[in-house]
């Protein structure tokens, strides 16, 4: 089923809390833990660690959800900042699973974060019998202490048998998954719709198996292919799995540039599943055919709503 972010175009004065600072904490809590290994509290860090080999295999087998973290108050500054909302087109029944694709991915994905992570935007009511999870990259569970706060969310593993678990283990079950990844955010800039899309088919193979605004809000220093720096962009990728992004916003005064991103409403809109046939060995022909099936759907989504969030008739979408 596809669903696109949408941004809008007014502001609003309400100051940020940022997801990251959160994470922020929890690099604190790991020279913490390494060091009261040398002092008399050392059975503490011992037992997390011996703790965390046991659980090794838990962001793979459904995770670990935390509905009070879920509900943490600061979700709403968040969604209240930009403001960040969702748009259901149709109802999506308890007695199926959903594999979602979430388009663009931005440089920090604030909406796909505020709607499927945390229920700041009310998903649970909008979508009553529906657990929705978010998949990421799968070294964020190798992280002490990183990987519990992102379980507690919801946040499961981008990688095959995480998902394979979700869709196959129960129903009411939505996994939402950036197709766009981290190639993406590179994409990311104000006033234009670049979705890597043309060649990622392995969520549509993973659906078959199975059976079942983001731009606006930074500028990003884009490179040219040839220079150096978009070389080092690359090289960064393939070691750590993620872009190095140089990008700016809005300062905390007024009109001043900053790393706050620009307080423009988020809109994610979902729209209609796209039923698939179950297949356990699914030919390539036919995951090309369903591929096609969700880029026009995907497509026409986009333009039946682009100019009620702020796009111009003549924007289009653009598949790499």
């Amino acid at each position: 089923m596809p669903c696109f972010q949408q941004p809008k175009h007014f502001q609003s004065l309400v100051l940020l809390q940022w997801p990251l600072s959160y994470l922020v904490i929890f690099w604190i809590l790991q020279p913490l833990a390494i060091y009261l290994l040398f002092t008399s509290w050392w059975p503490l860090p011992a037992l997390y660690f011996a703790w965390l080999l046991l659980d090794w295999k838990t962001p793979e087998q459904g995770g670990r959800r935390s509905a009070w973290v879920r509900n943490w108050s600061a979700w709403t500054h968040i969604r209240d900042y930009f403001p960040i909302s969702i748009l259901k087109t149709k109802d999506l029944s308890p007695e199926h699973n959903y594999l979602m694709g979430v388009h663009p991915h931005g440089i920090l994905t604030f909406g796909a974060f505020c709607n499927l992570c945390t229920e700041a935007t009310g998903f649970s009511k909008i979508f009553p019998g529906i657990t929705p999870h978010l998949a990421t990259l799968s070294w964020f569970f190798k992280i002490p202490f990183i990987r519990e706060y992102l379980m507690a969310k919801g946040v499961c593993s981008v990688s095959q048998p995480a998902i394979d678990y979700l869709l196959s283990h129960g129903t009411g079950n939505l996994v939402g998954i950036v197709i766009g990844g981290v190639g993406e955010a590179m994409q990311s800039a104000p006033n234009t719709t670049t979705l890597i899309l043309q060649k990622r088919k392995g969520f549509v193979r993973i659906a078959l198996q199975n059976g079942f605004g983001e731009t606006e809000v930074y500028d990003q220093v884009v490179f040219h292919k040839d220079s150096y720096m978009y070389k080092f962009q690359s090289y960064f990728r393939q070691v750590f799995g993620f872009y190095f992004c140089i990008f700016y916003g809005r300062g905390f005064r007024q009109g001043s540039t900053g790393l706050l991103p620009y307080p423009l409403p988020i809109v994610t809109v979902v729209g209609e599943p796209l039923p698939l046939p179950k297949i356990e060995k699914p030919s390539q022909e036919m995951v090309d055919k369903y591929h096609a099936l969700y880029m026009k759907a995907l497509t026409k989504l986009f333009d039946q709503h682009k100019t009620q969030y702020g796009c111009p008739e003549t924007q289009k979408l653009l598949f790499l």
